[in-house]
Order: C-alpha cells, then sequence, then structure tokens
C-alpha cells in the first residue's frame, strides 16, 4: 500500500497539514505515517542543564501523537490506515531515514512551525526538507483544505528538460487523479527565450506526450505572479516545481501585500527534486 508521510510539530498549521494529508490518503487509496522528531531541551546556563528526562520527552510526545491519531481515526471513520512514529533525532534527518524505508507517495507539510513568529517558509524546517529529501514534497499553506485535484500547473523554464524533469513522479501524480496537466512558461517580451527552446519545448512534449498537457505561455515581467495570476483563473489545484532549477518556490511562499495576488496562500506546491 501507498503511505503518505506526514511530519508533525503539534501546531495549528502542522495539524491542518495533517488534515489535508488525510483527505488526500483517503482520495488516493494511501495509509498515513504521522511522524514527529524531537530533540533534549538544554538550559544554556554555565552547566547546560537537560530540562526533561528522555524518557519523559518519549512518553509526552507519544501521548500527543495518540492523540492526533484518535482523533482523526474518529473523523474518517477507521476509512484509512494510520500509523505513527516518534524519533529522538532531527527532523530532515530522521525523515529522510523513514522514507528511505519507506518509499512514500508523497510527504506532505506546513509552511510555519510552531515558535508563533511571522516567518516564511524559507529557514524553516519544511523548506530544508525540501532541499534536501528526493521524495515529492508537497507544502500545504494554513488554513488550506484538501479539495480533488483535477488541474495540475508545471513551472517548466524548459532548460534542459531531460536532464533536470523528474518525469516518472510527475507521471505517477498526474495519472493518479487523472488530472489535467498545464506546463506553464512564463517570460516577458522572450527575455527568458534561447536558440534552443524550441527544441526543449518539443522534447519536453516527447517526455510527457502520454498525459496530453496543455502548454501555457504566461506574458508577464515576474514569474511568480504570472504563475499566480494563471492559476487564480484557471482554477489550478496544485502546481508543481523543481525547487533547485529556480526560486519560484521562494517568490510563491513569500509575504505580498498586494491583495490581488495572495493567491497563493491557498495554493499547495508540490516540489520534487530534479
Amino acid at each position: 500500500m501507498k503511505t503518505i508521510i506526514v511530519p508533525t510539530d503539534f501546531s495549528t498549521i502542522s495539524n491542518n497539514a495533517v488534515d489535508y494529508a488525510v483527505d488526500l490518503a483517503k482520495a488516493t487509496d494511501c495509509s498515513v505515517l504521522l511522524f514527529h522528531a524531537y530533540q533534549v531541551p538544554v538550559s544554556m546556563t554555565d552547566v547546560p542543564i537537560v530540562l526533561l528526562s528522555i524518557e519523559d520527552l518519549q512518553k509526552n510526545n507519544e501521548s500527543k501523537m495518540d492523540e492526533v491519531k484518535g482523533s482523526l481515526l474518529e473523523r474518517t471513520g477507521g476509512s484509512i490506515k494510520i500509523y505513527t512514529e516518534t524519533k529522538l533525532g532531527d527532523t530532515v534527518d530522521e525523515l529522510q531515514d523513514v522514507c528511505d524505508k519507506l518509499k512514500p507517495f508523497a510527504v506532505v507539510m506546513g509552511t510555519k512551525g510552531a515558535t508563533g513568529m511571522e516567518r516564511v517558509l524559507f529557514g524553516s524546517t519544511t523548506l530544508t526538507t525540501i532541499r534536501h529529501l528526493n521524495w515529492p514534497v508537497i507544502v500545504v499553506p494554513p488554513g488550506k483544505k484538501y479539495s480533488t485535484i483535477k488541474k495540475i500547473g508545471f513551472a517548466c523554464d524548459f532548460r534542459e528538460v531531460v536532464n533536470t524533469t523528474p518525469t516518472h513522479f510527475i507521471k505517477d501524480f498526474v495519472k493518479e487523479f487523472k488530472a489535467e496537466l498545464h506546463v506553464l512558461n512564463v517570460d516577458h517580451k522572450n527575455s527568458h527565450s534561447k536558440s534552443d527552446t524550441p527544441q526543449e519545448s518539443i522534447l519536453l512534449h516527447t517526455l510527457l506526450e502520454d498525459l496530453d498537457p496543455k502548454y501555457d505561455f504566461i506574458e508577464d515581467a515576474n514569474i511568480e505572479v504570472g504563475i499566480e495570476k494563471f492559476a487564480k483563473k484557471n482554477d489550478l489545484d496544485l502546481v508543481i516545481t523543481i525547487p533547485k532549477k529556480h526560486k519560484l518556490l521562494e517568490s510563491l511562499f513569500r509575504k505580498n501585500h498586494t491583495k490581488d495576488l495572495i493567491f497563493h496562500s491557498h495554493l499547495p506546491i508540490m516540489c520534487v527534486h530534479e
């Protein structure tokens, strides 16, 4: 059975990502693994003092996990299998280990941690996970609820597509939902176009042709704004991006004061490495 892994720190935003993941699991016939990694808190005095024993920390975190699991089983009527794992260690390292063993369908995370600070994705555990994890990571903005995934956007710059496009992940995901795939390319007066762009676009079509993708060439001087406008106008349910290729992910989650463009606060982003 396929598995969706959901790292949680028991925060409101994290709990929202858990809810999204559970509904996604119901739609894809996946099981869910709730995952929490913790570290031993230390008081930084002249002599470092461990504030709680490892045994107490483990029991406390396992108790929280049991509460979350119980609530989810009640909400879903036991229609999906839910597992839990609590480990002492660095979140990203431990998560990498779990993913390597389970080979998940996806990892689902929220965009902020439990600190209460008004910080965005970058600098958080989520960003570190995206940078280092070689599995699809779906980033769920605060308050976003799962809805059937019918339209998926794939942000592409038509550069070295054969070497940089995670074709099998994209195909598996799009086929899972029988979704409509939109290949999104943002340019302004052909400023990003290269001599090999036509050839690269043909190569991409060869890679993805069995998905019957639609190609949308968006005229905008700002890549993230262009995608935001398109997604809002065309009711995209999710955007796939390759984090190593460009800074689109950072731009999409950056706080934006233009009210008409704050749609990104409710658009999930799936990050897949090259």
